[in-house]
C-alpha cells in the first residue's frame, strides 16, 4: 500500500503553505469521497480512491497560481496533465489517470479544442467509477479562500454552469451516482 504523504512530501516542502493547502483540500477531497462511498453503498476498491484522492492534485506546484502559493510557469489547467506525469514516474499509472481526468467535470477533445486550451488533443474525461467519485468530490473544495468548508450544491452548479452546457450535464451526471 502506498503512502501519499510520502509521494507529496517529495514534491512539496512538509510544512509550506502549499504542501499544507494541498494536503488539506485533499484530504477534504477523499473524505467527501469516502462519504459517498459509504451512503450510496459502492462496490469500489476504497483504498485506491482514498490515496487517488489524495494525489489528484500534486501537479500544482508547477503551475502559476500565486493565490494558493504555487510558483510554476504553466496555466493552472495543466496540473492535471503534470499530476499525470509526475504519477507515471511514480509508477502509479491508474492514480495518474484520476489526476488527468478530474479537471471540471473532465475534459472532452471537443472542449480542448474549441476553449484552445493548451492540453494534449485527448480525452480527459473521468472513465471508472473511481475516477468519476473523485472528480465529484473535487468540486466540494477549494484550494483557495475557506478551504475548510464544503461548497453547497447550488454554488458547485453554478460554476458548472459557467463553463457551459456540456460541462454542466456531465457534472448532473457524477451528481445522479454520488450525490
Amino acid at each position: 500500500m502506498i503512502d501519499p504523504l510520502d509521494i507529496i512530501s517529495k514534491y512539496y516542502k512538509p510544512g509550506s503553505q502549499l504542501y499544507e493547502t494541498l494536503v488539506i483540500h485533499s484530504e477534504k477531497v477523499r473524505d467527501k469521497a469516502l462519504e459517498c462511498i459509504n451512503r450510496r453503498g459502492l462496490e469500489v476498491d476504497k483504498d485506491f480512491v482514498a490515496s487517488a484522492a489524495m494525489l489528484h492534485d500534486i501537479g500544482i506546484f508547477r503551475c502559476d497560481a500565486p493565490d494558493i502559493y504555487c510558483t510554476g510557469s504553466l496555466p493552472y489547467i495543466c496540473h492535471g496533465v503534470e499530476g499525470r506525469s509526475i504519477l507515471e514516474s511514480e509508477g502509479l499509472p491508474q492514480h495518474a489517470l484520476v489526476c488527468e481526468h478530474h479537471t471540471g467535470s473532465g475534459l472532452t477533445v471537443k472542449d480542448i479544442i474549441r476553449q484552445k486550451l493548451p492540453l494534449p488533443h485527448r480525452d480527459m474525461t473521468p472513465q471508472t467509477l473511481e475516477e468519476k467519485l473523485i472528480c465529484y468530490a473535487d468540486k466540494f473544495y477549494s484550494k483557495s479562500g475557506d478551504i475548510r468548508t464544503e461548497k453547497s450544491f447550488d454554488r458547485v452548479l453554478r460554476s458548472m454552469e459557467r463553463h457551459g452546457a456540456d460541462t454542466l450535464s456531465r457534472f448532473l451526471a457524477l451528481h445522479s451516482l454520488f450525490g
